[in-house]
């Protein structure tokens, strides 16, 4: 498959899967307390705050689309994994609401984050009104003990990365407590790589998948949440800010510890001294700019998303999958890593 067929095709695989997803994530939000509910429109795009109806999309809708295409991929109708791909897509705003209270960060997509709009407490409490609701969803399918199995494993996973995650940024830049490149590689896999395999797993679960093909998905999205994470962490850097929706080099102003600047710091290139000096300092990021690319810190992330891209690739060859669904599958994630480098 040519770059420009994967660029044409996995927008159009997001769009099919959000279309089949999104009337049963509706009605689920609807049982919410309405005021509760108002707070999880908010979060999805559907609505501002007040509830009037938004004109947003709401996101890409990844993990919906991961979970779809692993009942497809499994030789079931996409239909099957819209429990998965429900449950899956309230955990993933639940963190998010959680996060964003945790990490302080007062926008998100361009709007006030749901903290900021309605306060701390409701955001707290829409958070936890959300993760319920997945957890009933999962409850009420189809191999339900399972499925609850699958998405607590990937939980347990989440609370330690973001566990990870706040303690990582308060570790020093230099000396033998510095953070390194494998520590920011597990942190990854469990923030972000828990919960997209559990979405492809949980799909292929609710579509009648064996487990070597179940665990295989899991594998494959724990692979590609680092590989994910890794792209984000370049284009924080590098990217056009009109394209990703950042601030330019917001992650270097507020010294986040992402695996471009750890890889610079762990190289024996001279740049990487003059680097760690000024982060320790209030230097402008632009001036750290060219020092992590001088130290090897781009090319080594690039590397890095290269290597969690071929076993994603791997982990799928190594088991049976319908061949339409695998190569849709294989199109969204291609486009996910590959994006705008």
């Amino acid at each position: 498959m040519t770059a420009l067929t994967t660029a044409l095709a996995a927008p159009q695989v997001l769009e099919r899967c959000r279309a089949l997803v999104r009337p049963a994530l509706e009605e689920t939000v609807g049982r919410l307390h309405p005021w509760v509910g108002e707070m999880a429109g908010y979060a999805f795009g559907w609505c501002e705050a007040g509830g009037v109806p938004a004109a947003g999309s709401g996101g890409k809708g990844v993990r919906q689309a991961l979970a779809v295409l692993g009942a497809e991929a499994a030789g079931a109708p996409g239909r099957a994994g819209v429990p998965a791909a429900v449950a899956v897509e309230l955990v993933h705003t639940f963190s998010l609401l959680h996060d964003d209270i945790m990490d302080g960060d007062a926008a998100r997509r361009g709007r006030p984050t749901v903290w900021k709009a309605y306060g701390t407490g409701p955001a707290v409490l829409a958070g936890d009104a959300l993760f319920a609701l997945a957890v009933e969803t999962l409850a009420a399918s189809p191999k339900g003990p399972e499925a609850l199995r699958l998405l607590s494993a990937a939980l347990g996973d989440l609370v330690r990365g973001q566990a990870d995650d706040l303690l990582l940024a308060a570790r020093p830049w230099t000396g033998p407590h510095r953070v390194r490149p494998g520590e920011y590689r597990a942190t990854a896999e469990y923030k972000t790589g828990a919960l997209l395999g559990c979405a492809a797993a949980l799909g292929a679960l609710l579509g009648g998948a064996p487990p070597a093909v179940v665990a295989a998905l899991d594998r494959a999205g724990r692979h590609l949440g680092i590989a994910f994470q890794v792209v984000d962490d370049v284009l924080a850097i590098w990217g056009d800010p009109a394209v990703t929706g950042k601030p330019v080099h917001g992650d270097l102003r507020e010294r986040k510890k992402t695996l471009p600047v750890l890889a610079a710091l762990d190289g024996p290139s001279p740049a990487a001294g003059r680097l760690a000096t000024l982060l320790e300092s209030d230097a402008d990021p632009a001036h750290m700019v060219t020092l992590i690319e001088e130290a090897g810190g781009r090319t080594a992330a690039l590397a890095e998303a290269r290597r969690h891209l071929a076993a994603v690739q791997t982990a799928l060859a190594g088991v049976p999958l319908e061949p339409a669904p695998e190569r849709e599958l294989r199109s969204l994630l291609d486009f996910l890593v590959r994006r705008d480098l």
